[in-house]
């Protein structure tokens, strides 16, 4: 390049006369705007679009900032520049600062989640693994905060570039929110609207801190291990059924796995003597309908009596009821003396209070209990 060409470009491009930045993209967030060695000319004019704010910096300072407007750059529009520079009386020579464009339109469907597994504790299934991920939308509230606490001296930054940093801001705070909120690991996942809620509260001030406005926060999915699922699932089940048919429900199916099992004649025995089982089962759940059915027994099949139940017994002490006991605690009450002879004590299927002398199986109790004279011949 020759000298007059030299010359040539430094006279188009040092005296600027019109400032402004036409976005041509969809992520750019800061723009600074270029022109030769930073100086522009008194009186040039500033132009800021909607979803714009202009920012002019001098020697890495904030000067002033401009919200959407036209503006004829002079000492009554640059305030803090002209006190930054000494301009006491004005000025009539180009003046060098540098100028930032700033994108202040809503940035949405920014994507967040969990690098790593969230441990939490659960009191029934002690420490879980947990992720999460989801959206978030922002915009800069504070154009002057936002250069010179993030952008610095990078002439165009991205939202690619910030949201690096956004995104670990989020999985921190969120790791804390969730941690505090002390939930059962299953409502985690069912409560994201209101768990989306309050992370957004917490994490605000964090972003209004270097001029970012946090505007929407979403949980799109809480996710566990699958093994811990199935467990979650099995647990709600059993808390929902009664224990008492949900164990007869599980036996009636073991049965029917073992009675489709080939194994020979063993296997079909088994089969045929379960299936017995089960008929009685099912006809002793079916017996409070109907009435009752009959057990129907094979020839040459043996079915066991049912287990014999313990016997219960309630005493009066004192004019109140006490108990169930065992007839083992029963007679060690008598022993200590908490309970004699004329204490009234009731078992299911007597029609009333007898007195501990007059119940058959307790007479033991009374001790000296001699057999019978044996009949004459």
């Amino acid at each position: 390049m020759d000298i007059f060409s030299k010359i040539k470009e430094k006279l188009t491009h040092e005296f600027i006369d019109i400032i402004e930045w036409l976005d041509y993209t969809d992520d750019t967030i800061a723009h600074r705007f270029e022109r030769y060695q930073n100086e522009i000319k008194n009186g040039a004019k500033l132009i800021v679009r909607e979803g714009q704010t202009a920012v002019f910096i001098n020697e890495g300072q904030l000067a002033d900032v401009f919200k959407p407007g036209t503006y004829d750059l002079t000492t009554q529009n640059l305030p803090i520049l002209a006190t930054l520079k000494g301009w006491k009386y004005g000025f009539n020579s180009p003046f060098k600062a540098e100028v930032y464009f700033v994108n202040t339109h809503l940035f949405t469907d920014e994507k967040w989640g969990t690098k790593s597994p969230i441990t939490l504790s659960d009191d029934r299934f002690g420490l879980v693994e947990i992720r999460a991920f989801g959206t978030y939308a922002f915009k800069i509230s504070d154009a002057g905060k936002f250069i010179t606490d993030i952008v610095g001296t990078d002439n165009n930054f991205t939202n690619f570039e910030i949201n690096e940093h956004l995104k670990s801001l989020i999985a921190t705070r969120f790791t804390d929110t969730v941690g505090e909120a002390n939930l059962p690991i299953e409502l985690y996942a069912a409560n994201t609207s209101e768990l989306s809620e309050t992370c957004q509260d917490v994490m605000k001030p964090e972003f209004l801190s270097v001029g970012i406005s946090l505007e929407k926060f979403y949980i799109e999915n809480v996710s566990m291990p699958e093994d811990l699922k199935k467990e979650i699932f099995e647990y709600s089940r059993i808390d929902k059924l009664d224990l008492d048919k949900l164990t007869k429900f599980k036996t009636a199916k073991a049965i029917e796995a073992a009675a489709k099992n080939e194994g020979g004649t063993a296997g079909a025995g088994m089969g045929m003597g379960m299936g017995f089982v089960l008929a009685q089962q099912m006809g002793g759940m079916m017996s409070p309908q109907m009435g009752g059915v009959q057990q129907i027994q094979q020839p040459g099949v043996t079915v066991p009596p049912p287990m014999p139940t313990a016997v219960q017994y309630f005493y009066a002490s004192n004019g109140t009821q006490q108990g169930p006991v065992s007839f083992e605690q029963l007679q060690a009450l008598f022993a200590g003396r908490t309970v004699n002879r004329d204490s009234l004590v009731w078992k299911q299927g007597m029609a009333a209070w007898t007195a501990l002398k007059d119940v058959e199986e307790l007479k033991s109790f009374l001790g000296g209990n001699t057999p019978p004279p044996l009949p004459n011949n």
